[in-house]
């Protein structure tokens, strides 16, 4: 079936379900009866929104290249004569490569945050302008490494929830990387080894930072899928210890 023939039989369906429900009302019909065929008009209306965003995604996502990694990263591991080096791609170079693709489709995306206490919320709305979103939401708590001030923890880690919700929500990937020190990005934990990591640091106050060192990362997000078993264990053997330091 041709674009042009989808189109058409969609708006004929749709003026269709309006003529029904015009006429009903001028009928005076029971509000029960132009209540369902608000309802029926409401649920085609969403279907209809709901697949025109999945068109949008498809065909954006066919377009939209890998992102360029243009930022370099170094720090020394715990045992202090390892150093580790790799490149990553931040925000403004994600939002530069995608935005151009996303309007053409008539695709946007927006971030809204939320905190409690020390926990900040980052949620990444993908929108079309059919009016249908999707969401996609990450937690973490405030990046207190280094010597940042309290703005400048909650900043530091709103940008980096940013980063990732939206290659989340897109499914994007960055390019392959040439620095032969860097981290290899294929086959890092997924998203639920992820926040099962990151749930269990924050809510044992483990330090990220030294963490993420000892594993030889620079983020939770960056741990390989072969490190994820050595990881929790990291995370348990830090709990008992404390839990033995305060016995």
């Amino acid at each position: 079936m041709s674009q042009a023939l989808q189109v058409s039989e969609e708006k004929t369906h749709q003026s269709g379900l309006m003529e029904i429900v015009a006429n009903a009302v001028a009928n005076n019909a029971s509000v029960e009866i132009i209540t369902k065929l608000m309802d029926a008009q409401e649920r085609y209306d969403s279907m209809q929104a709901r697949r025109q965003f999945d068109i949008a995604m498809a065909k954006a996502m066919g377009e939209i290249p890998s992102i360029k990694k243009n930022k370099k990263i170094g720090f020394t591991n715990k045992n202090g004569n390892n150093s580790t080096q790799y490149m990553h791609e931040d925000l403004a170079e994600i939002a530069k490569t995608i935005k151009p693709i996303l309007k053409k489709y008539g695709l946007s995306y927006r971030f809204k945050t939320a905190q409690e206490g020390a926990v900040v919320k980052v949620t990444c709305i993908v929108s079309h302008e059919s009016g249908y979103s999707e969401e996609n939401s990450l937690s973490a708590h405030n990046d207190n490494t280094g010597n940042k001030n309290s703005i400048q923890a909650i900043g530091s880690t709103v940008t980096y929830l940013e980063r990732y919700t939206l290659k989340a929500a897109l499914g994007l990937a960055a390019s392959e990387d040439d620095d032969a020190q860097s981290v290899h990005d294929n086959n890092r934990i997924n998203q639920d080894q992820f926040t099962k990591l990151n749930e269990a640091l924050d809510r044992n106050e483990i330090d990220k930072a030294k963490f993420c060192a000892y594993l030889g990362v620079d983020a939770v997000a960056n741990i390989p899928a072969n490190k994820f078993e050595q990881a929790l264990k990291a995370i348990n053997k830090s709990i008992t210890q404390k839990a033995q330091a305060h016995g």
